[in-house]
């Protein structure tokens, strides 16, 4: 009998001078114990320098591309996210230049998708403090460990992570050719309302994996070169604030009573009590919090939330992205 051939996995990875970053990221691919993978680097430096570190690389399985004209961060990173599939594989992730993957990260995920029947893993990540400078050093514990817990998260529940906090980290998302979510926002945001944005576009069950296997470094402000985002920084981050107050409000209603009844108190989730009622108070949720916060403090966040929905203006892309994904 003929063997058949392992899945093919394909990697996508943005890049905007980080040159040093960049072979560190290619380099964790080269050593991952699955093998049958390619990569796609997509450099958004104008001056192309992603190409002498590919180029010295010499592997066969990473191709270089040069983005002409310029897409910036946000659009950079969405269309690694993208359904289509020249390549003709099966599986899929994304992995950014600062950060990257420890070697069994795509064998592991592999496996999970195929035992657990899941199109769609989200793995812990463990984070680099200090990027970059000579203080550089990973974290012991894993983004997700406050979050979630190992297991199947069905899409409705899988949502309502965003009442409490983000949900998904883009470089810790694994997905089949099956799944059915479209990840590609398609729409003009920020990078970071991306990740929010794409938690709420979940529309099948995710294996949250909490074994960390994959890196994420810490270093918010070398990644700001979204297109047109001038506005000063209270500004913007009255904007965002606005933009995720909806999303939160959408996903709360999708959810179905015994999600929302069960939101506060449910063990499917590792977030605080305390939190994730701050989430339904500054989202303005009209929920009976109980005890869970002091009244003062209630009415602070409830306060912070009129705040958020009188002063943020989300861009109108967002309204329509959340009608387009059933909001």
């Amino acid at each position: 009998m003929t063997r058949q051939p392992d899945p093919l996995v394909h990697i996508r990875t943005p890049t905007y001078r980080r040159p040093d970053d960049l072979k560190r990221c290619l380099t964790s691919l080269q050593a991952q114990s699955w093998r049958n993978w390619v990569c796609d680097v997509y450099d958004d430096d104008p001056d192309a320098g992603g190409r002498t570190v590919v180029e010295a690389l010499g592997d066969g399985r990473i191709f270089y591309h040069h983005n002409q004209p310029q897409r910036f961060a946000s659009r950079n990173i969405d269309a690694c996210f993208s359904r289509e599939n020249a390549r003709g594989a099966d599986y899929f992730c994304v992995v950014e230049d600062d950060n990257f993957i420890l070697p069994t990260f795509i064998e592991d995920n592999i496996a999970i998708c195929r035992d657990k029947g899941v199109q769609i893993v989200l793995r812990n990540q463990l984070i680099e403090h200090a990027q970059g400078t000579p203080e550089a050093r990973l974290s012991t514990l894993g983004i997700l460990d406050d979050k979630f817990v190992e297991g199947r998260y069905p899409p409705d529940l899988f949502r309502m992570s965003l009442i409490a906090d983000i949900g998904v980290s883009n470089g810790g998302l694994f997905w089949s050719r099956h799944a059915q979510s479209d990840l590609e926002i398609g729409f003009s945001c920020t990078a970071t309302l991306q990740e929010y944005m794409r938690t709420y576009a979940i529309v099948e069950d995710v294996w949250v994996a909490m074994e960390p296997l994959a890196v994420w470094a810490e270093n918010g402000a070398g990644t700001q070169r979204d297109l047109g985002d001038s506005a000063r920084y209270l500004r913007r981050e009255l904007n965002l604030k606005r933009a995720v107050q909806m999303l939160r409000r959408h996903a709360w209603r999708r959810a179905g009573d015994e999600n929302r009844k069960g939101f506060i108190t449910t063990p499917a989730f590792s977030y605080a009590r305390e939190m994730r009622a701050a989430g339904l108070a500054k989202s303005l949720i009209p929920v009976d919090l109980g005890n869970v916060l002091a009244a003062r403090e209630a009415l602070r966040l409830r306060a912070r939330g009129l705040l958020i929905r009188a002063m943020g203006r989300a861009e109108p892309d967002l309204r329509r992205f959340i009608t387009s994904r059933g909001g």
